[in-house]
């Protein structure tokens, strides 16, 4: 199993990607130790991870609040022992829309979140993968930090291109310790999210889910929107040991939408 008796920390574990991670984590071997701010969708996310035979912590955080992250990776050492691998995947999502009409003022909620969120998280684990000298971390950013997304939320965009800078600087200063930190940028995922998403917008535009679907398919070079599920599996990559010898880089996981005009 590619994550055998290792110990995951997995933020943002909601009805997206994070669950899909979550439960594929402890599937691949892991224990795993999650956070997110609603305490009763973990609860079901655990209720399913120990269903199938797994162990997992599950715990509200909001990674605004640094107390929060140290409680969080306290819970996963009391219960576990250690820390291997940190996967930041907390977000807020911004606003939609043009710079002319952004509220800048409010752009400060989701850099915290999306940025600064998974810096708190790495400075609460990195003592204890010091003293081990031994741990990786993962931190999940988007597309649009890469490539302007009309329409997109600019906040996002900016606290997930912040995230990149962050992860290459942290990767620099923390190898001497045989830590790794790497990053990802996501494109669509398809999963209930998007497909919640894309209902609404197809009642509004007087067309179907299939319909839009399909033209956003088009614009990616594998044809398909990228299933979260597979998606998942390309991040929890970077906390095994296939990936010992990677550090500072930045994934694309988006079936290559990032090179398409």
């Amino acid at each position: 199993m590619l994550l055998k008796d290792k110990v995951i920390i997995i933020t943002g574990v909601g009805p997206g990607m994070g669950r899909a991670m979550a439960k594929i984590a402890a599937e691949e071997g892991a224990s795993v130790v999650m956070g997110a701010r609603k305490q009763a969708f973990l609860d079901e996310v655990k209720a399913e991870i120990e269903a199938a035979g797994g162990q997992a912590v599950a715990l509200s955080t909001d990674v605004s609040d640094r107390a929060q992250c140290d409680r969080l990776v306290a819970a996963g050492i009391e219960r576990f022992g250690r820390i291997d691998g940190l996967v930041n995947s907390a977000y807020a999502p911004g606003e939609n829309g043009p710079f002319d009409d952004a509220d800048i003022e409010g752009w400060a909620h989701t850099i915290d979140v999306a940025c600064m969120g998974s810096a708190r998280m790495a400075q609460a684990v990195l003592p204890h993968m010091k003293a081990r000298r031994e741990g990786a971390i993962v931190n999940v950013a988007t597309m649009q930090s890469l490539k302007h997304l009309q329409g997109g939320s600019l906040s996002y965009a900016i606290a997930k291109g912040a995230l990149v800078t962050a992860s290459r600087q942290l990767a620099a200063e923390v190898g001497q310790y045989n830590i790794r930190v790497n990053a990802t940028r996501m494109g669509w995922l398809w999963g209930d999210p998007v497909r919640n998403a894309l209902e609404g917008m197809a009642s509004h535009m007087n067309t179907t889910v299939e319909a839009i679907a399909e033209g956003v398919a088009q614009r990616i070079p594998l044809g398909v929107i990228p299933p979260e599920e597979e998606c998942g599996k390309s991040v929890l990559m970077f906390v095994s040991d296939y990936t010992k010898m990677v550090t500072g880089a930045v994934l694309d996981i988006n079936g290559g939408e990032w090179m398409a005009p």
